[in-house]
């Protein structure tokens, strides 16, 4: 099923990520979602759109045909007309395109302050999801999880008993400090922001990573689990998205459940 049902904006946005797994592109989606935004999730949307996500991180390109340097990895996105000479811009880097489509959509805080909160918050939930994947492949990201299988048990353990809980702690505290204008809700400000579906998403899949260990921390931070992330996904367009088949389902990307790497 299309993304492209909903009301086309300007300019049309074209996301370029793996199909099948939500993975990093994601985070991008959850804002256009968030926000009612059209866009195109090319490889999902497209039997032949993969190959323009491997165009993009072509090993031996220079700079494309719109003049845009190579992207390193997906995701990226590509915006028609708003480049150089009107040509397309692409960007990647999912922070990047994050802050990019966040002064776009108003999802980016209310004056320069909260701007760069909304960036630091952000950044961090990335470094989250960034653990979390590195605890199935802490030796080598090209090796098979099978290879490094107790290397892994090693990286989860310290990841679950002393990562999570500093993660979690913090965010609480900063919900905390917000509370008095986002009431829990919201990480920055008294609206939704990209932080708060960057970090949304990284809590949902670290309930399917890690299903035992999230249950049992849950308890500990009320507002983070009790009141931010049952409020982000209850959010009219998320709610709906979160429903339909255009949601990926979690497989063999960052977020991964082995039952041996959880609470036993």
């Amino acid at each position: 099923m299309s993304s492209a049902k909903k009301v086309r904006t300007q300019p049309p946005y074209e996301l370029l990520y793996w199909p099948v797994i939500p993975g990093r592109g994601e985070f991008i989606r959850l804002v256009f979602e968030a926000t009612g935004t059209s866009y195109k999730d090319i490889s999902n949307e497209s039997k032949d759109g993969i190959n323009a996500v491997l165009a993009c991180k072509d090993d031996k390109l220079t700079v494309d045909d719109d003049g845009n340097p190579p992207a390193f990895a997906p995701p990226a996105l590509r915006v028609p007309g708003e480049g150089k000479d009107g040509k397309s811009l692409v960007l990647y880097q999912t922070p990047a395109i994050l802050s990019y489509l966040g002064d776009k959509l108003d999802l980016a805080g209310e004056d320069e302050a909260e701007k760069h909160w909304v960036l630091s918050h952000a950044l961090t939930a990335l470094d989250l999801n960034n653990e979390t994947h590195d605890t199935h492949h802490p030796i080598s990201v090209g090796a098979y999880y099978e290879d490094q299988k107790d290397e892994a048990l090693k990286r989860a353990t310290d990841f679950r008993e002393n990562r999570i809980p500093k993660f979690f702690g913090y965010f609480e505290r900063v919900l905390k400090g917000n509370e008095p204008q986002g009431e829990g809700k919201h990480l920055v400000g008294k609206k939704l922001s990209y932080a708060d579906t960057t970090l949304w998403h990284v809590l949902n899949g670290l309930k399917f990573a890690f299903p035992k260990e999230v249950e049992a921390r849950e308890k500990d931070y009320p507002l983070l689990f009790e009141s931010f992330y049952t409020s982000v996904q209850e959010r009219s367009g998320l709610k709906e998205y979160l429903a339909s088949d255009r949601r990926q389902p979690y497989s063999n990307g960052v977020f991964r459940h082995y039952p041996e790497l959880d609470r036993q």
